[in-house]
């Protein structure tokens, strides 16, 4: 069964729908593993580079996250046999795949946020 049949047959079904979002969700949940792919959607970082870009996370989370993320298969770990040793973070062809994603949460929080402030304006 090809990967479309098999997404095809899965939004069919409220069970198998929800268990998909379920397994994406496990894979993304807590609170900064969602800023950390969109940091690295911008290409390749170190460690200091994303903790800077990320704003208030301290090491050791960051550490616990993006070793998360690895195992997940979301992320992946370079290690530059230079002097000194350069370890580089950057997304997988599937965690590439989350850009459409966060575009569409972008969308939406924006969209959301405007039609609440028209609400709130309005009274309604």
């Amino acid at each position: 069964m090809s990967i479309d049949s098999k997404i095809k047959e899965v939004k069919k079904c409220p069970v198998q729908y929800v268990l998909a979002i379920q397994e994406a969700m496990n894979a993304i949940q807590g609170k900064w593993k969602v800023h950390i792919i969109a940091s690295l959607l911008f290409g390749p970082k170190r460690f200091s580079e994303i903790q800077k870009s990320v704003g208030r996370i301290n090491p050791r989370m960051l550490s616990k996250e993006l070793k998360e993320l690895e195992l997940n298969g979301i992320i992946k770990r370079e290690i530059q046999n230079i002097s000194p040793v350069v370890i580089e973070y950057s997304l997988t062809e599937s965690g590439c795949k989350l850009k459409k994603v966060l575009d569409a949460m972008i969308d939406w929080g924006i969209e959301h946020r405007v039609i609440s402030l028209k609400k709130l304006k309005h009274g309604k």
